[in-house]
């Protein structure tokens, strides 16, 4: 088994430029997981990436059949995906925790707060790529979560972003 390379991306609200500009920086990817807020538009996101794609409902992806959750075994590791919005991620990640060890996950991926994190705790990484669309961190740039597991099943991370382009007078 080759290492695996998966790209995270959460809350692009229907503009997915930035998703676009992100999967050609990173490809080839061998999976794609969306933390939800696609709007109507997670067949651009499923099939524009070549690769086997998961995507969960957000806030505000009302009239979709997205599930409002994910639960993936890959590379000897148990994903669970949520928007995070039902778990109150906004005030604190305590219930986000608490459901992942009750599902015995191992990563955690959500979106929802649109500012990225990537924490490697003792029994778990939780991980929110952030927004490639409306970015609410300090320095506001669209940002996505580069994450691999490789063949032993060790896994690293990181968050990535895309730099605003300079616009012409």
């Amino acid at each position: 088994m080759k290492k695996q390379k998966i790209l995270v991306v959460s809350d692009t609200h229907k503009i997915h430029t930035n998703f676009e500009k992100a999967l050609e920086l990173e490809k080839p990817v061998d999976f794609l997981f969306h933390a939800g807020d696609v709007e109507g538009r997670e067949w651009e996101v499923q099939y524009g990436c070549g690769c086997p794609a998961y995507v969960v409902a957000g806030n505000n992806d009302f009239f979709g059949e997205l599930p409002p959750e994910v639960e993936i075994q890959l590379g000897g590791h148990r994903i669970f995906m949520t928007h995070g919005h039902h778990y109150f991620v906004s005030m604190t990640l305590d219930h986000l925790r608490r459901e992942a060890r009750a599902r015995e996950a191992d990563i955690v991926i959500f979106g929802h707060t649109h500012k990225p994190c990537l924490k490697f705790e003792k029994d778990m990484i939780i991980m929110n790529p952030g927004s490639l669309t409306y970015p609410r961190q300090e320095n506001r740039l669209p940002s996505y979560i580069v994450l691999e597991i490789d063949e032993n099943g060790a896994v690293s991370g990181e968050i990535r972003y895309i730099e605003k382009s300079e616009k012409s007078c």
